[in-house]
């Protein structure tokens, strides 16, 4: 086991065992706006294999399944504007992480229906490595949106990944540094 995998699943095992009042509240008031707060879909895992991440759900319970730059901003119940800005939603992906689906650091998994940041990715060796809830795009607020330039910051990123590079991906997230995948309109 690699050193960053070992920090992975420590700091997911203690981010859900601490965490684990946070989350049931998130839960008990998700359910009531939406009666369905825990929100499952698949993604483009490493080497191209799929898995379902999970995540708080933000959107109303019959949105299409598209990415989030594509989506609409009616679609964000008032709960899930208050998740997404504080990054909460992200919380249960920590169950991705513990599993091995994921990483902290790492490009953000994709749909299978973006066929040109799949593409992007593969001609860069990005999809050779776990997928992460945070990593260099984010914090820097380049998103889905632009899979080209994505695709190059990702590679940079796991070119250049370091324990170091890792913890300071971790910091600018924890302490509000980007605006993680954007919804058109304001929310």
């Amino acid at each position: 086991m690699s050193l960053l995998r070992m920090f992975d699943v420590l700091f997911a095992l203690v981010g859900l065992v601490v965490g684990l009042p946070l989350l049931a509240l998130l839960t008990v008031v998700g359910w009531f706006d939406t009666g369905a707060p825990i929100f499952r879909q698949e993604r483009v895992g490493q080497d191209r294999k799929p898995f379902t991440l999970v995540k708080f759900r933000t959107m109303k319970v019959n949105t299409v399944s598209v990415a989030s730059h594509l989506a609409s901003a009616d679609a964000i119940t008032g709960f899930g504007r208050f998740l997404r800005r504080t990054k909460l939603d992200e919380l249960p992906q920590l169950w991705n992480v513990l599993r091995g689906d994921m990483s902290l650091v790492g490009p953000r998994p994709c749909l299978f229906s973006q066929e040109e940041l799949i593409f992007e990715r593969d001609v860069r060796g990005v999809l050779v490595a776990r997928p992460g809830i945070t990593g260099l795009a984010q914090i820097n607020d380049i998103d889905m949106s632009t899979p080209v330039l994505l695709a190059e910051t990702d590679q940079k990123m796991l070119q250049n990944l370091t324990v170091l590079a890792y913890f300071k991906y971790i910091f600018f997230t924890v302490t509000g540094k980007g605006a993680g995948d954007r919804i058109p309109g304001k929310y």
